[in-house]
């Protein structure tokens, strides 16, 4: 996620949140707070007092939370097709199953990402959004055409399992954010951009014009028939990604 960013001049944390990968999830306490008051914890490890925050989908209540309630120390946020109110997980298709919820499914899907990657590229994006057709083949060959955008797509696209290690944090996080009330956005007091692609399908742009209603300051991008992949996968991601570094930069 973060390697649109210049390594000379930022310094990347990049983590998995409780439940993912073998980071602890607190069965006494797996709550969204919890979530952002660890978050907080690891710059105490670390020895960050401040940070710019960059969180994308089901990152997004973390991450406000993290801001609402240790603000002090997140100098500027990047919410990118980010979860801001309750959302309820859609049913997979049998296919989604099969590929995202099995070993054998996830193993499968790294072969084709090696053996047939436009096929893993257009699955992906076709997932991720509402385009079709023509638009979305268009899409598939830009992002082919283009190295960076196709090695992100591929790399994304082996992180999306909900099986083995990911089970316990994505059960966790669809059980938290279908119990969503408030994530208090108005209490966010730094400076926020969001960005959002307006044929997102997995978290849609709806969440990103809620936030920019009622966050102090904001500004929100919005990428013309973007997927949930737009801020790495669209034939404006690089200059949205230029926006994105500027912001930090101005804001750390």
């Amino acid at each position: 996620m973060g390697r649109f960013l210049p390594e000379d001049r930022i310094r990347t944390i990049a983590l998995s949140r409780p439940g993912y990968l073998g980071t602890p999830l607190d069965a006494t306490d797996p709550s969204i707070d919890h979530e952002a008051d660890l978050l907080a914890a690891v710059l105490d490890k670390l020895g960050v007092d401040r940070c710019g925050v960059f969180a994308w989908s089901g990152g997004g209540p973390s991450a406000y939370r993290l801001a609402v309630r240790h603000p002090q120390r997140v100098a500027s946020l990047i919410a990118v097709a980010a979860l801001s109110t309750r959302w309820q997980a859609p049913a997979p298709s049998a296919s989604e199953r099969f590929l995202f919820w099995t070993n054998v499914g996830q193993w499968l899907l790294g072969l084709l990402a090696r053996c047939a990657p436009g096929l893993v590229i257009e699955g992906a994006l076709s997932s991720a959004g509402s385009l079709r057709g023509d638009e979305l083949k268009a899409l598939v060959a830009s992002v082919m055409a283009d190295p960076e955008q196709r090695a992100a797509v591929l790399a994304f696209s082996k992180t999306v399992g909900t099986s083995g290690p990911r089970k316990p944090g994505w059960e966790n996080d669809v059980a938290n954010f279908a119990a969503i009330d408030s994530l208090e956005l108005a209490c966010v007091r730094c400076p926020t951009l969001l960005i959002h692609g307006n044929a997102d399908a997995d978290a849609a742009i709806e969440f990103s014009y809620a936030a920019h209603e009622v966050l102090p300051q904001s500004r929100l991008i919005v990428m013309d028939r973007g997927t949930h992949f737009a801020f790495y996968a669209h034939p404006d991601a690089a200059d949205v990604q230029e926006e994105a570094r500027t912001f930090l930069a101005a804001n750390l």
